[in-house]
């Protein structure tokens, strides 16, 4: 993998000199110029450093880095010697950190010392850290700056078979417990060079910029493999999209002359609000490409997106991946979309039979691919269940999907008890564990609501041991970031004194869901163990923020 995204590049092509990341820090003062040459030189002395602090072949290495060269850096370096690279996201929090290491065995962690905290050490006893840039903590790690300094700058890349583990990416579970997915060399490295080529229409000549995290499947796929294995040019960035004003991301499209532009509707829908004046002070006519990952982009983005950043000019591709998998893209409108080369969609109704025409169902897919995921981290039992055992023959994507007449294919979202805010995708239970953490707190169940920015957010039913201690709405939120992180940060806390149940048991999701958004319109209620539940939480139903 690292000798075909750099040194087939170097050493046997003409791309030595060319650009691989214009990185742009949170400053605007902050920015820096890698070329493919100086990048292969500080991948192989990274690499080096890992072999001397004992990292093998097959070893799992945890990194928890922003958005910083060191972080394509550190995961190229231990793609380089074979070593399995887990990469987690920056803005979960350090108990995330601490269960994903534990997890996937990792010997060694590479941080930033402002991410890490002490807690991490805690759990973590048998981890030695790398750190980058200021740190104040003292205890077993080596810093980056000193390791790195004297490490030689070749290393012989270490010869894979196709389908040796590349990395391991968790997800969340409906269990609450992420999911580690691995993906391999061959199958990833195939897919990933394939649609950053062709959904975007590569050229040598471009500027790329995806705004993705790498901490994501999206970053980890078009934002370092994907774009390096073309010999593209691509921006790195750190920072947000508006600081330290709200036409940073206007602002270094003209900078770079970026060509083909790849961000979130979630990020389309935040600018919206700043209206067209933050454009106009900028030249965005190098854009050729506009591309939308995460979730479904609402109309009303996407029109903006076309004819407010592209001018009217500019084709939005509309793309559909998951961290399992790489699945469709569109050119066209609002995840409208026909499948990429080699997938094979259907849509199934609830008893697994296949539906034609103009329908609307479970999407899956009929035969493997390339880029699919081979297995999740220890667990294939969990695996198989996950995504193969509802529908037998076919994988489960866990998305509702609808065709219309003329078949393209309409991505609708989430058919099981997940969330996507932000186009960060976490599970209810996850969340729901998170609060139960609490002493007070006797049950909880977690809903989506739609959100005019975020696309959902999180609306938190929460049942008190005490129902005197009822305006605790703000340990609650505290709870659940500090378990996983502020990108899981509640919108709304609903005290409820009761959860809709049916005689077994199970909680109505579906009836929380409807509260949520105040829809009276509930259907069916005669399997509820008591339906006057429901009455007593819509009268109490929460509608100022948490």
């Amino acid at each position: 993998m690292c000798y075909n995204v750099l040194d087939r590049h170097v050493k046997e092509g003409k791309l030595g000199e060319k650009v691989a990341y214009y990185w742009e820090g949170n400053s605007p003062d902050h920015h820096m110029t890698i070329t493919y040459r100086q990048l292969l030189s500080h991948v192989c002395r990274c690499a080096n450093v890992l072999k001397q602090m004992g990292v093998k072949r097959g070893d799992r290495v945890s990194i928890y880095l922003p958005m910083i060269p060191e972080l394509i850096v550190t995961m190229l370096a231990c793609a380089r010697i074979g070593a399995v690279h887990s990469i987690v996201f920056a803005g979960f929090s350090s108990e995330s950190l601490c269960e994903r290491i534990m997890d996937a065995q990792s010997s060694v962690l590479v941080t930033a010392g402002k991410l890490l905290q002490h807690q991490t050490y805690a759990i973590c006893l048998d981890v030695t850290c790398c750190c980058t840039r200021s740190c104040k903590m003292k205890l077993r790690d080596v810093w980056w700056d000193e390791v790195m300094r004297d490490s030689p700058d070749e290393c012989e890349p270490e010869w894979m078979d196709a389908e040796d583990p590349l990395f391991i990416l968790y997800t969340s579970g409906s269990t609450g417990k992420p999911k580690g997915v691995v993906h391999t060399v061959a199958g990833y490295l195939l897919y990933t060079s394939l649609t950053f080529r062709y959904v975007f229409d590569h050229h040598p000549d471009d500027v790329y910029w995806c705004t993705a995290d790498i901490g994501w499947i999206t970053g980890h796929s078009y934002i370092t493999y994907g774009p390096l294995a073309n010999g593209a040019t691509s921006v790195l960035f750190e920072g947000l999209p508006v600081h330290p004003h709200v036409g940073r991301f206007w602002e270094i499209i003209e900078k770079y002359k970026v060509t083909k532009f790849y961000t979130a509707p979630t990020a389309i829908r935040l600018l919206m609000k700043y209206g067209q004046e933050p454009l106009r002070k900028y030249d965005l006519s190098s854009l050729r490409i506009l591309g939308t990952v995460g979730e479904p982009i609402n109309p009303e983005a996407w029109r903006w997106y076309h004819e407010v950043v592209g001018q009217g000019r500019c084709p939005v591709v509309d793309t559909f991946w998951q961290t399992e998998t790489h699945l469709t893209s569109n050119p066209d409108f609002i995840f409208q979309t026909f499948p990429f080369f080699g997938v094979e969609p259907a849509i199934l109704n609830e008893h697994g039979e296949e539906l034609e025409g103009v329908t609307e169902g479970y999407l899956v897919f009929r035969k493997p691919w390339p880029g699919i995921m081979r297995t999740i981290y220890k667990n294939q039992e969990l695996f198989e269940n996950t995504y193969f055992r509802k529908f037998p023959g076919f994988y489960v994507t866990g998305d509702g999907c609808r065709r219309d007449k003329d078949g393209y294919y309409w991505i609708t979202g989430r058919i099981d008890d997940m969330l996507n805010v932000s186009g960060h995708l976490m599970s209810t239970a996850e969340v729901e564990a998170a609060l139960m953490l609490h002493q007070s707190v006797s049950e909880a169940a977690v809903v989506s609501r739609p959100h005019k920015v975020k696309g959902e957010c999180l609306y938190c039913f929460v049942t008190l041991k005490d129902r005197k201690n009822s305006d605790q709405s703000a340990v609650f939120i505290f709870s659940v970031r500090e378990k996983i992180g502020p990108i899981a940060t509640p919108d709304f806390i609903q005290n409820a004194p009761a959860l809709p149940k049916t005689r077994s048991g199970k909680i109505m999701r579906r009836i929380l869901r409807q509260i949520a958004r105040n829809e009276k319109d509930l259907g069916d209620l005669s399997t509820l163990a008591d339906p006057k539940v429901v009455e007593v939480l819509f009268n109490q139903r929460s509608e100022a923020a948490a």
